[in-house]
C-alpha cells in the first residue's frame, strides 16, 4: 500500500491519507458529505482534465508492473469495488480502467452465487478471481457481499456472518503478504443521488435494461444497508488493506479521486523493467548482420 503520511504532488497531502477510513473508531456515514471533493481538482472541467492527464502515468506503471513479473516480481494490485446500487462501479470499471491495458487487467463482477458457488465456502470464488502477478484486478463487489446483502438480507445467521469479519481480514492480510496491493473503496453515494440516477434510467429507454425493479425494494432497506456498511467499513480497514471512502455523488470526482488512489499505490510500489539476461550488444549486432 501506499505510505501513510506521504505527500501528493506539489506538496499536497495525499490522497491515501484524505480518504482512508480510520481503523481506531466506529465508521458514521453520515457524517460524510457524498458531494464533497476532498483533494481533488477545482471543478469538474479541471478533474476530468487531470483524470485523462493520469492515463498516461499509469499505463506506464502498469507495464512496468507486467513486465517486473516476467522477471519473477510477484506483486499485483486488487482494486475492490462497493457502494450502494448507482454508486458507479460500472461507470469506474469504463472510466478508470480505461485508462489502462486491457491485457493485464483481470475484471470481474460478483453477481449473486451460482448454485456451484453455493457448494463452497464464502471466500471460494473470490480466491479464484484473483490477478496473476503482474496483473491489475478489478472486483465489481466482492466477498464484502457476504458481510452486506447477507447480513442485511439474513441469507445466514448472525453468528455466521460475525465470524466473517475476521476471516476477511486474515484472507486479506494473506493476499499483501504474497505481494498484493489491495485497494478497498467504498463508492459513498447519498439517498437523494441515489433516487435520481435510478429516475434517469426509468425515463431513458436505452437505460431501461440497467433498472431492475427490485432495486426499489432494496432502496427501502437503505437504513439497514449503511448499517451494514458501517461495520464492515469499521471492523475491516486495516493497516494492511484499509477502506478508502470516496464521495460519489460527482461522477467526474469519484473517476479522478479513484485514478489518483490507484497512481499513488502503483508510484509507491515502483515496478522497474527488469534488466537484460543476454548480450543486448552481441543480438544488435547479429541483427544488423542478419541482411
Amino acid at each position: 500500500m501506499a505510505k501513510k503520511g506521504a505527500k501528493g504532488e506539489n506538496g499536497k497531502k495525499a490522497l491515501t491519507d484524505l480518504l482512508c477510513v480510520p481503523a481506531d473508531r466506529p465508521v458514521d456515514l453520515s457524517s460524510y458529505d457524498a458531494t464533497a471533493t476532498p483533494g481533488g481538482p477545482a471543478d469538474k472541467a479541471a478533474g476530468l482534465k487531470d483524470t485523462a492527464r493520469m492515463g498516461e502515468r499509469l499505463a506506464d506503471l502498469q507495464e512496468r508492473l507486467w513486465a517486473a513479473s516476467t522477471a519473477g516480481d510477484r506483486r499485483r494490485l486488487l482494486l475492490v469495488l462497493q457502494g450502494m446500487d448507482t454508486s458507479g462501479k460500472g461507470g469506474t470499471v469504463k472510466h478508470v480502467i480505461g485508462l489502462f491495458n486491457p491485457s493485464g487487467c483481470r475484471i470481474r463482477a460478483f453477481k449473486a452465487p451460482t448454485p456451484q458457488e453455493r457448494k463452497h465456502d464464502f471466500l471460494w470464488r473470490i480466491k479464484r478471481a484473483l490477478p496473476e502477478p503482474g496483473e491489475i484486478g478489478i472486483f465489481d463487489r466482492s466477498q464484502y457481499e457476504d458481510v452486506l446483502i447477507a447480513r442485511v438480507r439474513e441469507l445466514a445467521p448472525h453468528r455466521e456472518i460475525n465470524d466473517r469479519y475476521g476471516r476477511i481480514n486474515r484472507f486479506e492480510k494473506s493476499l499483501t503478504d504474497d505481494g498484493v496491493t489491495v485497494v478497498k473503496c467504498f463508492l459513498h453515494i447519498s439517498y437523494d443521488q441515489q433516487r435520481r440516477r435510478l429516475l434517469e434510467r426509468l425515463d431513458n429507454p436505452d437505460k431501461h435494461w440497467k433498472f431492475n425493479p427490485g432495486d426499489i425494494e432494496e432502496r427501502a432497506l437503505w437504513p439497514a444497508y449503511q448499517q451494514a456498511y458501517e461495520t464492515a467499513l469499521t471492523r475491516c480497514s486495516t493497516p494492511e488493506a484499509p477502506w478508502y471512502l470516496v464521495p460519489a455523488d460527482r461522477k467526474w470526482y469519484r473517476n479522478w479521486a479513484i485514478s489518483r488512489l490507484l497512481l499513488e499505490h502503483l508510484t509507491a510500489l515502483d515496478p522497474r523493467y527488469p534488466k537484460a539476461d543476454f548480450d543486448v550488444a552481441a543480438c544488435r549486432e547479429r541483427l544488423l548482420g542478419s541482411d
